[in-house]
């Protein structure tokens, strides 16, 4: 576990990179004939053993930061084959001409994808019966503390967040939608795809009372462990694989998925690249690969994540599924605002708005 962190922190680096505008990072010594264009972390060999079996080697990774920022890099050019986007950016991706249509055909675990995805909107397939996603991995954002530093009395809400007792002990992530999707929560939304205006004021109103509090609006989770593990961050915003990690490694930290408003849900999956120059083939064995159930284990309990592939999360023993809160699908999903897509004019004015809270305005 902690070699797999301090190679993450590695990657991470390069995410770091693209903030500033760089091209997309590009990992070497790896398959020349298809790239992926992925969050840093997830070229872990261990997410696609039975491609790297077949070839030898591991696909080419480029990395991105966020999701916008990857859309940005593809309209202006960049060239991959495979890209890793999450629920609340496929439809944007798609409708921009991103997309290349999937021949689940050519997919032998299509039929075992977990039955709740295939019913989602606009998300693995659309109205007229074409495919477009295949889901990875599934998870959530909540709230995760420092069981020495804070009583979990004191959490039972989101508003917490916004407490001036934890001045300059806070972490959200530097990440718009799930800024917003914490903002939306507290003031008592669970669909934001709805938003009124009223509710938006309200939800930034809530972000700027946090921003008091924020010590640091973190990027990756290595930055966010890093934070918890010094002390330098009680209480935070964050993906189910920071406590994962941070409990591997012995610090005192928790994921509290009960408070009063609930929690953020989303799944993030592969799709094909529209006017990729890579091998097909190769781009529908790294997807195949990245399904295949033996993934599932590994993925539940290294990363704290969810796998897209039922056959694989029913095969996992449940103390471990349990454990990892994966036991009860109707029970994760309860009081969650899930991080679907919402107008393009919403996301357009919570981009801008995010940006000025952080700025301190």
């Amino acid at each position: 576990m902690t070699t797999r962190t301090t190679s993450r922190g590695l990657v991470f680096s390069f995410a770091a990179a693209l903030s500033l505008g760089a091209a997309p990072m590009v990992a070497s010594a790896a398959d020349g004939e298809l790239t992926v264009f992925d969050w840093a972390g997830y070229e872990d060999p261990a997410f696609h053993p039975a491609y790297a079996e077949k070839h030898g080697t591991s696909p080419t990774f480029a990395f991105f930061g966020d999701e916008d920022e990857a859309f940005q890099k593809l309209r202006t050019g960049f060239k991959a084959d495979v890209a890793h986007p999450c629920s609340q950016n496929v439809t944007k991706w798609r409708d921009a001409g991103m997309l290349k249509p999937l021949d689940t055909s050519r997919i032998p675990e299509w039929d075992n994808i977990l039955p709740g995805f295939k019913t989602m909107q606009d998300l693995m397939t659309t109205e007229d019966g074409r495919a477009w996603l295949v889901p990875f991995e599934w998870g959530n954002t909540a709230v995760t503390y420092r069981t020495d530093k804070v009583n979990e009395s004191e959490i039972q809400s989101l508003k917490a967040f916004a407490d001036p007792k934890f001045k300059d002990r806070v972490s959200i992530p530097d990440n718009v939608d799930d800024a917003y999707a914490l903002a939306s929560l507290a003031i008592g939304v669970t669909d934001w795809s709805g938003m009124t205006d009223e509710q938006f004021e309200k939800a930034s109103a809530f972000l700027r009372e946090v921003h008091q509090n924020v010590r640091i609006y973190w990027t990756d989770n290595t930055e966010l462990s890093q934070a918890m593990a010094g002390e330098e961050v009680d209480l935070a915003w964050a993906w189910n694989e920071t406590a994962t990690t941070l409990q591997a490694d012995e610090v005192p930290v928790a994921i509290k998925k009960d408070t009063d408003e609930g929690l953020s849900t989303w799944v993030c999956g592969y799709v094909l690249l529209e006017g990729s120059e890579g091998s097909e083939d190769k781009a529908y064995d790294y997807l195949n690969a990245t399904l295949a159930p033996e993934v599932s284990s590994y993925i539940v309990t290294e990363w704290g994540y969810g796998h897209g592939n039922a056959k694989g999360m029913a095969a996992i023993d449940a103390e471990t599924l349990k454990g990892a809160g994966y036991d009860d699908v109707d029970s994760f999903v309860d009081k969650t605002l899930f991080q679907s897509p919402v107008p393009v004019e919403l996301k357009q004015k919570m981009i801008a708005e995010f940006e000025k809270i952080k700025a301190g305005y």
